[in-house]
């Protein structure tokens, strides 16, 4: 059976690179192409991409000539990696000419005809497609996914958001050097140092993507979810992993047991339908006092880097709980997150009935 064909656009960055490691051996997609900037395209990808990622490139692909990031190329599904300053009128003419974006960049996220998915948290907001299509004339479109902390901070309150209402929320982040792509912080600012600023990343955190995500489709549009946000970004020395503090008040009182409980039997639809790139169980609760720390759990899970880790639950003096949540960052955060998004399309239909059904035998097979 034929996987279904998918390229990368921005093949040559650091989130580029790390679609282009979870897409060896897809159980449903096959790389057809990749794409980079004018500077790179026409080279082999060896040539134009210096390869950041533990083990080698993948030897079948040194020899791929990288092509421009226009429409065009033998593909379906076309994963964005692409830097915020050039990613938004590249991405919407592959969505004008016919192609599914799953976009990792900010550019469209808060776009209110364009879906912020966390398939476990929203999979309802995926009927923003037919809006989207149907307000700006496009046969293919657009959905991202929120930042790499964001990912971690709303996944871990999606079922305590589901039982209880979160009504007020501080973080505080301790954010890996790779969130900042590469070379990303010159080392001569990050060790032995903590930087107390990421630009734009409060104001995400603060007032638009936790609210999107946990918000209400109308039929139309997504009413924000109504919950206040305090958030303090930080850039550690920590090659990866995002590491949280949070600290929540909800509209209904929660027991310790209560807020456990809602973790652990937490079973939402991309763990249910058992896609492939979906961790089995989607959060961990890890009892240790010391724990999570990113260099020994940011890999955890099924699913490598896929799950978020939860630990440190306990009350707190001014909101009601607190607790960490540590997820890996260019993984889950980035490319894994997008892949994720593409995998509850397939399985959904919006590629087709053809392709669902495809896709399922192919995960049988």
């Amino acid at each position: 059976m034929n996987k279904i064909k998918v390229g990368v656009l921005g093949a040559t960055g650091a989130v580029g690179q790390r679609f282009v490691h979870m897409l060896q051996g897809h159980p449903w997609f096959e790389l057809t192409a990749l794409c980079a900037s004018d500077r790179s395209a026409g080279k082999r990808y060896a040539d134009a991409c210096k390869w950041n990622l533990r083990g080698d490139m993948p030897l079948h692909l040194r020899d791929v000539i990288l092509q421009d990031c226009k429409p065009g190329i033998d593909c379906q599904i076309v994963f964005g990696g692409l830097p915020t300053e050039v990613a938004g009128p590249i991405e919407q003419a592959f969505a004008a000419a016919g192609y599914i974006v799953c976009s990792n960049s900010s550019n469209h996220r808060y776009d209110v005809d364009v879906p912020l998915m966390i398939p476990e948290v929203n999979p309802e907001h995926l009927q923003l497609i037919e809006v989207q299509k149907r307000k700006r004339g496009w046969s293919g479109y657009i959905i991202t996914n929120p930042n790499c902390s964001t990912t971690h901070l709303v996944s871990a309150l999606h079922p305590l958001h589901t039982r209880f209402g979160v009504k007020k929320l501080f973080v505080v982040t301790m954010q890996a050097v790779s969130g900042a792509g590469y070379p990303g912080v010159s080392s001569m600012d990050i060790l032995d140092n903590v930087v107390p600023y990421i630009g734009g990343e409060e104001t995400k955190m603060e007032q638009k993507e936790p609210q999107k995500l946990l918000g209400q489709f109308d039929g139309n549009s997504v009413q924000y979810a109504d919950f206040v946000v305090s958030a303090h970004c930080n850039r550690v020395p920590v090659r990866n992993g995002h590491l949280l503090a949070i600290s929540v008040e909800f509209a209904k009182p929660a027991t310790q047991e209560e807020v456990l409980n809602a973790w652990q039997n937490y079973d939402p639809l991309p763990q249910q339908m058992r896609l492939p790139s979906a961790p089995q169980p989607a959060l961990l609760y890890d009892e240790r006092q010391d724990r999570p720390q990113p260099r020994l759990d940011r890999l955890k899970g099924t699913v490598p880097g896929m799950a978020t880790v939860i630990g440190r639950l306990r009350p707190d003096p001014l909101f009601h709980w607190k607790f960490l949540a540590l997820g890996h960052n260019t993984i889950r955060g980035a490319a894994g997150g997008s892949l994720l998004n593409a995998e509850l399309l397939v399985a959904q239909g919006y590629l087709g009935v053809e392709a669902a059904a495809l896709a399922k035998n192919l995960q049988l097979a």
